[in-house]
């Protein structure tokens, strides 16, 4: 079958790719810029395009059976005109390039931030608020406003289908690592002695990659697929990766409360260094915790995660053999983290 994925060589691009190519697919790999490290494989041909050309997106659609929509902006920025164009506009314009080419159908990779996950009530489902408030984030608006876009063609009869993945980490990741995967290193290296309360769904990419395929193969037109791995506490799984290079982690947490409380005055400090670590962007997913509910992806699509504890083994032996990590000793540690009170 031939297949198109746009943002081919970003991080769940690239993995998504490997596994197409794997099942004996062609892939029309679309990206700005083809990586340097990209595969030579004949199954996979490499177009540079941009997402906001909607003739260039329809003349490398052609003769392709199914399209993978991936490219979007990643922000914590409560407004960026960039990210707002890229996750609404792009999305109609491969959705529109896609009608028009005759695909067959079209899988579009939005987010868990699509949903409100501040009146989630603990809770997140397909069925659950989205993210309308003008205070959210640009990302979280846009990625569901992108949606809403979707549904106009596919109201023209376009087939299509949404995946919505919670936090992302995981090999096979370039430089520069997704955010969570950076600080991930920083943990296995032994450079994050403390963290903040909190939790939240990781998956694996490559758990993220298979659900695309499996929505492409089993979805229904117009439906919405949260992709889910496993609901943790931050400074377990930060802990956990470093236990897998031989260090100890981070020793404690601070309760969220605290830094809620600096936050007036950290935030604008930040924002003078050109960081977004302590927002309300940044700890807003973290400070709800929301429970999200994978059952629709299990049960209609047949999607199975894997557990923490082995994404981080091979996490961890990813930044060993890419040269990013040096392993130590094994040190045993208490299964709980300490976190004041």
């Amino acid at each position: 079958m031939r297949v198109a994925v746009t943002g081919a060589a970003g991080f769940v691009g690239r993995n998504l790719v490997e596994q197409l190519v794997g099942r004996g697919d062609t892939v029309v790999a679309i990206d700005r810029h083809r990586p340097a490290a990209s595969s030579d494989s004949a199954a996979v041909e490499w177009i540079s395009a941009d997402i906001l050309d909607p003739a260039a997106l329809t003349t490398a659609f052609h003769g392709v059976d199914v399209v993978y929509h991936l490219v979007a902006v990643i922000t914590l920025r409560h407004s960026d005109e960039n990210a707002w164009r890229i996750n609404t506009e792009g999305v109609r314009n491969v959705a529109e390039a896609a009608l028009d080419a005759g695909v067959r159908r079209m899988v579009h990779c939005s987010s868990i931030h699509s949903f409100d996950q501040y009146l989630c009530g603990g809770q997140i489902n397909e069925m659950s608020g989205r993210s309308v408030d003008s205070a959210l984030p640009v990302y979280d608006r846009s990625k569901w406003a992108g949606e809403q876009e979707l549904h106009r063609v596919i109201a023209r009869g376009l087939d299509a289908v949404i995946c919505n993945p919670t936090g992302v980490y995981g090999p096979i990741d370039q430089a520069p690592l997704s955010r969570i995967n950076g600080i991930l290193r920083d943990s296995a290296r032994g450079r994050v002695p403390a963290l903040i309360t909190g939790g939240f769904d990781l998956v694996d990419v490559r758990d993220v990659a298979a659900g695309l395929i499996l929505a492409a193969e089993h979805g229904v037109c117009g439906e919405n697929y949260l992709l889910t791995g496993e609901m943790v506490e931050m400074i377990e799984a930060f802990r956990l990766i470093a236990r897998e290079a031989g260090r100890r982690g981070p020793a404690f947490a601070f309760p969220m409360s605290w830094v809620q409380g600096i936050l007036p005055v950290a935030e604008p400090i930040c924002k003078l260094f050109g960081s977004d670590v302590l927002s309300k962007a940044a700890l807003g997913a973290l400070a709800s915790q929301p429970e999200v509910d994978g059952t629709k992806a299990r049960t209609e699509l047949g999607y199975a995660p894997r557990p923490i504890a082995t994404t981080m083994r091979d996490y961890a032996q990813f930044l060993v053999d890419t040269g990013q990590l040096e392993r130590r000793r094994p040190v045993t540690l208490p299964r709980r983290a300490k976190a004041f009170a």
